[in-house]
């Protein structure tokens, strides 16, 4: 994890306008999540005809997470040899070929490899989006910047949670629903090919910079602690996600139904994303917005473990509401307190490395705890109770923490 890498200066290097990187932005972040929240709501029917246990579903959802971490680190290597623009079209490419390669699902090694293929580019993209926020753009506008790819990413997630049951009715198998969305993932390669191909010209035309070999930050107080926050708020979100649906079908909900309860809880992450990294913009304090977002989170966990029947829309509502400000404010943590762009791709490497690969095991663990108690009250009250842990780290984030460089 030691790898030199090139970066071109900003001063002697002519960036492509700020509106064409924007749309870039949003045309890959918009992909990063459909892999997983299009599977739960139809995660019954592929159970039943692939013969699946709910920890091996459970395991479709977490297999990507499980790539995010584990090949996060090398996202600053990808980088090194492509440069950032580059890497993420690497990266757009692979979330392309394993939605892609859902239409031939039927076999559940094609569904695991191309689930497996697209997790890697997520691992890629989401490490290298942050760097190239905090590298392109004004200081003052990363949290605008940061909320309008997390506002990206979560209608990515809800359209693909809310509309998958619909696709799967209209074409007549969860293959077709599934590998459908390859459709949106070929707009993202096509939107983020002008970006590659300019950077591809100008590091032929500068001579690049060296810069710090690209170590991970492991004896980083800063680098530890955003890592510890980003892996309880990430066990907590994954999990929500692969468990909301399935909890209200088991509750007699139809399929249809209860896909649209996980679209209200991605649906309010929307307006909570894009909220929480404006204001970080203008708070000083960061934990303030991270105190907020923890216990307005805790609220929906407690809701659907103590009276998932009295308000179940509420609840999800309120849960995505928090979930969407916890990880965009996480986001921005990580623009914040790195001192350089190629720091803020060091740290990012370094938190997704033990946040998601720890948090891949959420979903298939709660899965686990369904199996074992029979029902989803174990889940909920688990991951209400992880929610302490999250607010925690919130307190500990202060201002004065020292930058990662």
């Amino acid at each position: 994890m030691s790898t030199p890498t090139t970066i071109p200066s900003r001063s002697s290097v002519a960036h492509p306008p700020l509106w064409l990187v924007a749309l870039g932005l949003v045309a890959v972040a918009v992909n990063l999540r459909v892999v997983m929240a299009s599977v739960p709501p139809l995660v019954d029917s592929i159970g039943v005809d692939l013969g699946l246990s709910n920890a091996a579903l459970g395991a479709l959802t977490t297999l990507p997470v499980l790539c995010m971490g584990v090949f996060a680190p090398l996202a600053g290597k990808v980088a090194a040899r492509l440069g950032a623009a580059g890497a993420v079209q690497v990266a757009i490419g692979c979330v392309f070929v394993g939605l892609l390669s859902r239409f031939g699902g039927g076999n559940a090694w094609v569904l695991y490899l191309g689930t497996f293929v697209a997790g890697v580019g997520i691992a890629l993209g989401g490490t290298l989006l942050p760097g190239l926020v905090k590298q392109l753009f004004p200081p003052g506008r990363s949290g605008l910047v940061t909320g309008i790819y997390m506002l990206a990413m979560m209608t990515g997630a809800g359209a693909s949670s809310a509309l998958s049951v619909p696709l799967a009715e209209r074409f007549g198998s969860w293959q077709a629903a599934l590998g459908s969305w390859s459709a949106l993932a070929l707009v993202g390669v096509l939107a983020w090919l002008p970006l590659s191909l300019g950077e591809r010209r100008r590091r032929r035309a500068v001579a690049a910079e060296v810069v710090a070999p690209g170590r991970l930050p492991w004896g980083s107080i800063t680098a530890w602690l955003i890592a510890g926050y980003l892996t309880v708020q990430s066990v907590e979100f994954y999990s929500s996600l692969a468990w909301i649906a399935p909890t209200y079908a088991a509750r007699g909900w139809d399929p249809e139904h209860a896909g649209y309860l996980l679209s209200v809880f991605t649906a309010l992450q929307l307006v909570s994303g894009l909220l929480g990294p404006v204001l970080a913009d203008h708070v000083r304090d960061h934990r303030l917005l991270l105190i907020g977002a923890s216990v307005v989170g805790l609220v929906g966990q407690a809701g659907l473990w103590l009276a998932p029947g009295a308000a179940p829309w509420a609840w999800a509502g309120v849960l995505g509401f928090g979930q969407g400000a916890s990880f965009a404010l996480g986001m921005v943590l990580m623009v914040d307190y790195a001192g350089t762009p190629h720091a803020s791709a060091r740290l990012a490497g370094f938190a997704f490395l033990f946040s998601y690969t720890i948090a891949s095991l959420g979903p298939a663990a709660m899965g686990a705890v369904r199996d074992a108690t029979g029902g989803f009250t174990a889940v909920w009250m688990t991951l209400t109770l992880l929610m302490i842990g999250q607010l925690g780290f919130s307190v500990l984030l202060r201002p004065r923490l020292p930058q990662v460089h």
